[in-house]
C-alpha cells in the first residue's frame, strides 16, 4: 500500500495512552501528514525561512530568558513528571532556542523548515520519514524494553528508553525519546524524504489558536514547494 493510501491509517489509528494525560492533562498533539514534497538538501528557500525565524527568536529572547518562556517552562515541568532532569535533558524547543545566537545547523530543507516553525512559534516540532515508518504513531510511557535506533560516536547503536519516560513509537520501535528530546535515526528526515509525519507537541501555555497558527504556517510553506503537496492533519487531546 502506498504512503498516500496510508494517510488515513496513520492519522485515524494514532493514539495517546491514558497515562500520558495523567502526567499532563493539558497535553495536545497535532499530527500532520504531508505527502508529495519535492526532496531537497538545504536550499535558498529553507535558508530564507530559517534565517527569518532566527531573527524572530533572537528578538523574543532579547526580552525574555529562555527558561522564562512559558512553553519552555511548561515542558521542563513535564519532563520532571516522568523523572527526567531538565538541566541535563532539554526539550527540543529549549535546545533549539539555546542555539539561536550561534545559528542553528542547516540539516536539510524539511528539517530546516520545521525547526524554523519551532523557534518562531515557540513549540516543539518533530518530523518522521513516512516511507520508513511502520504503522500508526502512538505515545506511551515506556516499559524500558522498547528499542531506539540511534548513533554513538558515529556508530549505529540500539538503546532502550528509561522506564516511565514518554516515548513516541511506531510498530518498529521508539521513534522519539522523552516526548520530543531525541528522534531515532531509522525514520529521520533526509535530503531524499518526500512524505512526512510532523508532530507538534503542545502544553497549556500554548493555546489551540497558537498551535494551529504554527501548523498553518508549516503547511503553507510546504505547500509552496509544489502543487503536488497534499496535507492532512488531526488533533489528539485528552478525552
Amino acid at each position: 500500500m502506498s504512503t498516500l493510501q496510508n494517510v488515513s491509517h496513520h492519522l485515524d489509528n494514532a493514539r495517546i495512552a491514558p497515562e500520558i494525560f495523567k502526567l499532563r492533562p493539558d497535553y495536545r498533539a497535532l499530527l500532520i501528514v504531508v505527502t508529495g514534497i519535492p526532496p531537497s538538501a538545504s536550499d535558498s528557500v529553507s535558508e530564507s525561512i530559517l534565517s527569518g525565524a532566527e531573527s524572530s527568536a533572537k528578538a523574543a529572547l532579547s526580552q525574555t530568558p529562555v527558561t522564562s518562556i512559558p512553553h519552555v517552562a511548561a515542558w521542563q515541568e513535564a519532563y520532571k513528571a516522568f523523572g527526567a532532569k531538565p538541566k541535563k535533558t532539554k526539550n527540543s524547543l529549549e535546545a533549539l532556542l539555546r542555539r539561536v545566537d550561534a545559528g542553528l545547523p542547516r540539516v536539510n530543507r524539511l528539517t530546516d523548515i520545521y525547526n524554523a516553525i519551532s523557534i518562531k512559534h515557540q513549540v516543539p516540532v518533530g518530523g518522521e520519514d513516512l516511507d520508513k515508518y511502520q504503522g500508526a504513531p502512538f505515545l506511551i510511557c515506556a516499559k524500558g524494553d522498547e528499542t531506539f535506533d540511534t548513533t554513538a560516536s558515529g556508530e549505529a547503536v540500539v538503546e532502550n528508553p528509561s522506564p516511565g519516560e514518554a516515548v513516541w513509537c511506531d510498530n518498529g520501535g521508539v521513534t522519539c525519546r522523552r516526548w520530543n528530546w531525541r528522534q531515532c535515526s531509522r525514520t529521520a528526515l533526509t535530503d531524499n524524504t518526500k512524505n512526512v509525519l510532523f508532530i507538534i507537541d503542545a502544553l497549556g501555555p500554548l493555546n489551540d489558536e497558537a498551535l494551529n497558527a504554527a501548523a498553518d504556517e508549516l503547511c503553507g510553506e510546504l505547500s509552496k514547494l509544489s502543487d503536488q503537496v497534499q496535507v492532512s492533519r488531526r488533533l489528539l487531546a485528552a478525552p
